[in-house]
């Protein structure tokens, strides 16, 4: 299942029962919950650190939303945000974004139930020394309704290039309300797809538990990929598809200026192709990396946050070329 699933996530929404939401927290009470949370976890056996938004120039806050450590939403207001990120970036915290506490951890792979026994252990830890908003019948109380419940939102990151060849994958992602999960693009909520990523996750925390959320969500993840390799298999067949990949390599290892869309469209055909034992070049796991590494914001910060688009264009070929050389 590797070559469909690249990432597993569970987040936690989490608020402290002694402050208003976000929305009506003031600036010396956020600042008191950022402290807060980071005395809870000094428990934890994992080491964390500290990262304020307003102290980290905005290509680095940027950064770190294409490295998927923080929501879009997360970095559109500064003060009286902080993110806590463990030394090996795979569990992060973000404080006062819609909620106290928005804890995830990020997996490679199809590794759901890992993820959220992870995220599981933070979560008790935190607990021991906060005291969490939560009501006998709704559960866990968050700002936002939806999120009622368990708090909790599972979710995979799925490369389906052949669904989306086929045009099957709007017609999936219309039907998955149905059976309580939807499909977003490779950020989240409001994102758009890229390169055929997309973003599996229930939809329903009300009313059902963690373990039973997580089963709905593995099972229908199962039957998508089984899908997508049916599909695969059948497209592959086809001269101009694997033509298309093969064109997409040798662009890969010859542009001289390549913008985020087109590398996105062109990795995902070679990801492809090597999930599909079509090419022999890099593998999927690094490609993913990869696709990190030529993110807008992930250049600037490497290479210089005054890049013109045309400068960054520039360098993120000279990266492709190098990696496929």
């Amino acid at each position: 299942m590797s070559e469909a699933v690249v990432s597993t996530r569970i987040r936690l929404a989490r608020n402290l029962k002694e402050y208003p939401f976000p929305i009506r927290l003031g600036a010396d009470q956020a600042r008191e919950i950022v402290d807060r949370v980071g005395e809870a976890l000094k428990d934890s056996e994992l080491k964390f650190h500290r990262v304020d938004l307003d102290a980290i120039p905005e290509t680095i806050r940027v950064s770190m939303i294409e490295r998927h450590l923080v929501s879009p939403d997360f970095i559109s207001k500064k003060e009286g945000r902080a993110v806590y990120l463990s030394d090996d970036n795979t569990v992060s915290i973000m404080v006062n974004e819609e909620d106290h506490i928005r804890l995830q951890v990020i997996r490679d792979g199809f590794e759901l139930n890992e993820a959220f026994a992870a995220a599981d252990k933070v979560d008790n830890i935190l607990s021991k020394k906060l005291k969490f908003a939560f009501h006998d019948r709704l559960g866990y109380l968050t700002q936002c309704p939806t999120n009622l419940g368990t708090g909790m939102r599972a979710s995979v990151m799925l490369h389906l290039p052949a669904l989306e060849m086929s045009g099957v994958v709007n017609r999936i992602g219309a039907n998955l309300s149905k059976l309580g999960l939807t499909m977003r693009g490779l950020y989240g909520e409001s994102t758009k797809p890229a390169g055929a990523f997309f973003q599996l996750s229930n939809q329903v925390t009300l009313g059902i538990s963690e373990k039973a959320a997580i089963e709905n969500l593995q099972n229908i993840t199962t039957q998508l990929i089984a899908q997508e390799m049916r599909t695969r298999e059948n497209l592959l067949n086809d001269i101009e598809i694997q033509d298309r990949i093969h064109r997409a390599l040798g662009t890969l290892k010859s542009a001289l200026l390549m913008d985020h869309s087109e590398a996105m469209r062109l990795l995902s055909l070679v990801r492809l192709g090597v999930s599909e034992k079509k090419l022999e070049t890099l593998s999927a796991d690094s490609i993913d990396k990869l696709i990190v590494e030529i993110q807008p914001a992930s250049i600037m910060t490497r290479y210089g946050e005054d890049m013109s688009p045309r400068e960054r264009d520039q360098k993120r070929a000279e990266i492709l070329r190098a990696r496929f050389e």
